[in-house]
């Protein structure tokens, strides 16, 4: 009797394990990679300078839409080698994108992608490409 439960109890593995892979395979595909081709256009930018516009990626949380407005100046940061943040510029907030961009215009300074914008304790990516508008 005991030998018939393990047989069984084997079996089921046995199919887990084969199946493990089906299962596990479409999981791939919902990574990303950084930039995302399908939202980002193809013209690419190394730097940014007064009055250039910039497009900043942020998280999408009710924190930031309650921190940033628009008209607000952020403070932009590159963090270096020894992993201090250093002040570089002014981004001043043109307008939302979407759910998780935004539009900014450069007041000062050399910005640079993967530079941080700040305001508070909320934080932006300046990403390296214009939005795509569909």
């Amino acid at each position: 009797m005991k030998t018939k439960t393990v047989a069984k109890g084997g079996r089921g593995l046995l199919i887990l394990i084969l199946l493990l892979p089906a299962i596990i395979a479409p999981l791939a595909a919902f990574g990303v990679s950084y930039p995302a081709p399908l939202y980002h256009q193809k013209e690419r930018h190394d730097r940014f300078v007064k009055d250039d516009t910039v497009y900043m990626f942020h998280s999408g949380i009710d924190e930031v839409k309650k921190t940033i407005h628009v008209n607000d100046t952020l403070a932009v940061y590159r963090v270096t080698q020894n992993c201090e943040a250093v002040s570089v510029g002014t981004v001043k907030v043109v307008s939302f994108v979407g759910e998780t961009y935004l539009r900014g215009e450069v007041l000062a300074g050399e910005i640079r992608p993967d530079d941080i914008a700040k305001k508070d304790s909320v934080s932006c990516l300046i990403i390296s490409a214009a939005i795509c508008h569909k």
